[in-house]
């Protein structure tokens, strides 16, 4: 019952039928003219007995057997030239409506006829015409409404018979040359997607899209594409989690190895052998940086934790961010913060901080010396902007610079800072994107939901 090809047949019965209600209102009220025109016809022949009479006097009896022909109480013609015949019985009922047939007017004709139509008793029509063969002159009868009635009954019935009949032959023809042409094609394409679903690497369920060349056609062809693109994807998804699986044992392993390095690079760095101290510096380097990098991978291969949401200040995350920078020794970074107010919204701490930390230390490699956030709301999202005065992004990095191992602002670096900000990010239900870049910074902005804004 929910199927499309029901739906199709029930639509195009239902449409073909609408179309022979449309058919039928006008073709009820031109029956109704017709029949009352006809009637005028024969009630003009019926008076014209009375110039082949004798005197122009006919007998009572074939006055009745006249009246009975036409169906009338009596008849009236008026000739041009004021010359009167009539036909009429002894006692006769008046008319109730006036029916007039010169100049008729459509929309008038199609509301007398629905109104003839649905009268339950019998009126007395009194109907005035030009009479058919000799429009000069003019046909009044008397008659009775419920022979009319019967007849437009009559009519009406044979209408809505050949209505359902070419109803339903036209809705089997529509329906048969739907279900070829377009709903078949669906339900294999329907199919398709639903095995693919479940078994993406079975190839049996796929589609042959030879000899078509129309939208289905094209569907066919995209959707075979997409398949092929989709099983490709599944097969580097499937060999990166392998290798991410072995980089995060091998990372575990490693730090844990390098751990021990660390405890010898200590002991070393207290000895008072002068070659020792010489070299010693570079090692504990060297086992800083492997280190760092073990920790990054494995935050990266690591799934995002849940979140714990919770109202965040803009200016302790700054403050924070500040303080950290400070402990670089090499380097003064100055952080500023430029907004409208105390900003407040819902994230997680930590996640959010870290997201912050990975651009401005992206920045401070690269050479910045002063960083400025700033933040704002607009249409319902948070807007936060983190610009720098670094020498900018160059050209062949921008287009990879969230995807990982790809872009790093240091020459020993992982490439994965930005990666792991979007990330957390796009966890939060926001988006991380580069605004601008210049050879006088750079401006990376965060469009977080205002969950809270004060």
């Amino acid at each position: 019952m929910r199927s499309l090809s029901f739906r199709v047949l029930c639509l195009t019965i239902f449409f073909v039928m609408v179309s022979e209600v449309l058919i039928y209102t006008p073709s009820i009220a031109r029956f109704r003219l017709t029949y009352l025109t006809e009637k005028l016809d024969k009630a003009h022949l019926a008076a014209l007995t009375i110039d082949g009479s004798p005197d122009r006097v006919i007998s009572q009896e074939l006055t009745f057997e006249l009246l009975d022909h036409v169906g009338a109480y009596e008849i009236v013609v008026e000739g041009p030239e004021g010359d009167t015949r009539s036909l009429s019985r002894p006692m006769f009922p008046p008319g109730e409506v006036e029916v007039s047939l010169y100049e008729p007017m459509p929309m008038a004709l199609v509301f007398d006829a629905f109104d003839a139509l649905f009268q339950t008793g019998n009126r007395i029509l009194r109907v005035t015409g030009p009479a058919p063969m000799e429009p000069a002159s003019t046909v009044s009868i008397t008659i009775d409404e419920y022979p009319l009635r019967m007849v437009m009954y009559d009519y009406s019935w044979r209408i809505l018979t050949l209505s359902v009949l070419i109803s339903v032959f036209t809705a089997a023809l529509v329906f048969v040359s739907l279900r070829w042409l377009l709903v078949r094609p669906l339900e294999r394409i329907t199919e398709s997607l639903v095995a693919f679903r479940k078994r993406p690497e079975d190839r049996g369920t796929d589609l042959d899209d030879r000899g078509r060349r129309d939208e289905i056609g094209v569907a066919l062809r995209e959707l075979g594409l997409m398949k092929e693109e989709m099983r490709a994807a599944l097969r580097q998804r499937t060999r990166l989690a392998a290798l991410g699986t072995a980089v995060s044992k091998i990372s575990h392993d490693l730090r844990n190895m390098l751990s021990t390095a660390t405890l010898i690079s200590d002991r070393l760095a207290m000895s008072q052998d002068p070659d020792v101290q010489k070299v010693t510096p570079t090692l504990v380097k060297a086992i800083d940086r492997a280190v760092a990098l073990c920790s990054t991978t494995l935050n990266f291969t690591r799934e995002t934790p849940p979140l714990t949401l919770a109202p965040v200040r803009l200016a302790d995350l700054v403050a924070e961010l500040r303080a950290e920078l400070a402990e670089l020794k090499d380097k003064d970074v100055e952080v500023l913060l430029s907004q409208e107010g105390d900003i407040v919204f819902q994230a997680d701490r930590d996640q959010m901080f870290r997201v912050v930390a990975n651009i401005a230390s992206n920045a401070v490699n690269a050479g910045a010396d002063t960083l400025r956030v700033s933040a704002w709301e607009a249409s319902g999202r948070l807007l936060v902007d983190i610009a720098d005065n670094g020498p900018g992004i160059p050209e062949e990095g921008r287009g990879r610079l969230f995807q990982p191992f790809q872009f790093s602002t240091r020459r020993d670096g992982t490439g994965l800072g930005l990666t792991i900000a979007r990330d957390l990010v796009q966890a939060h239900g926001g988006t991380l994107t580069l605004e601008r870049t210049g050879s006088d910074g750079s401006t990376f902005r965060m469009n977080l939901p205002a969950r809270t804004v004060v």
